[in-house]
């Protein structure tokens, strides 16, 4: 498997030091470019800058980083750092990789990575590996679902999941143990397997398991002490009738 072309996109010279370092410690990732301004980056992207992933600060100057994504025309991989946990939340539509929050640790910046490499991999494996085949399976016998990641397939019970996220044309399936499985699956495809009475829908990218809610605000759903769920428009009227009945 080729390395992953890399861009560090931040307006903070010591945050450009800090990921170089750390590219450098993956022995998949190959920084090409990085950039102090994301109109720069813009530039050399649409000018055919080759790139597999970027690293884009959220909140810059003269244009922020949820807009240089929205104003790329082909969209690599995309994982947001930022300082601000609240600006995260922008990102959710975009189907970034992941999240991090600054300062973050050579450990949180390695999981994401790898997060981005298991998600290329299954773009190139998939017209080859997985063809036409059934990649999520329920097995109502055993109260869990087959899931092909990793290449392999794994049987993972719906109590060991605490919600799904969608990442575009992929699911990524979080899990109490804290790891996370990434599934060449769409959301909607994904929500026909599971149990109703078990999960719902509660944003066009997010399906929470009920049993792991531990608490809600107006727009986010608590799942773990550090983890949470956005709760988007179409869906709080239906949320909102299951706390009801529960409450």
């Amino acid at each position: 498997m080729k390395n992953l072309r890399c861009v560090v996109v931040d307006d903070e010279p010591l945050a450009i030091m800090q990921m170089e370092s750390y590219i450098s410690k993956v022995s998949f990732l190959e920084r090409v470019k990085s950039f102090d301004s994301a109109v720069d980056a813009r530039q050399w992207i649409e000018d055919g800058g080759e790139v597999d992933l970027i690293f884009v600060d959220i909140n810059m100057p003269e244009l922020s980083g949820v807009d240089f994504v929205k104003s790329l025309t082909k969209v690599p991989m995309v994982i947001f750092t930022t300082a601000y946990s609240e600006y995260a939340v922008e990102g959710f539509k975009l189907d970034a990789i992941d999240y991090l929050l600054k300062p973050f640790s050579f450990e949180e910046f390695s999981k994401a990575t790898h997060k981005a490499q298991s998600i290329y991999e299954l773009r190139s494996l998939k017209d080859k590996e997985y063809g036409n085949l059934p990649i999520g399976e329920q097995n109502t016998d055993k109260d869990c679902i087959s899931i092909r990641a990793d290449h392999k397939t794994s049987l993972v019970k719906f109590s060991n999941i605490i919600y799904l996220e969608s990442a575009g044309e992929y699911v990524r399936l979080h899990l109490t143990d804290g790891s996370k499985l990434v599934t060449l699956f769409r959301l909607k495809n994904m929500e026909s397997l599971l149990p109703s009475d078990r999960f719902m829908r509660v944003h066009r990218s997010f399906i929470v398991n009920l049993e792991h809610v531990t608490g809600y605000t107006k727009g986010r759903i608590f799942l773990t002490d550090n983890e949470y769920a956005p709760i988007g428009e179409n869906y709080k009227e239906a949320f909102s009738k299951y706390i009801e009945t529960i409450g």
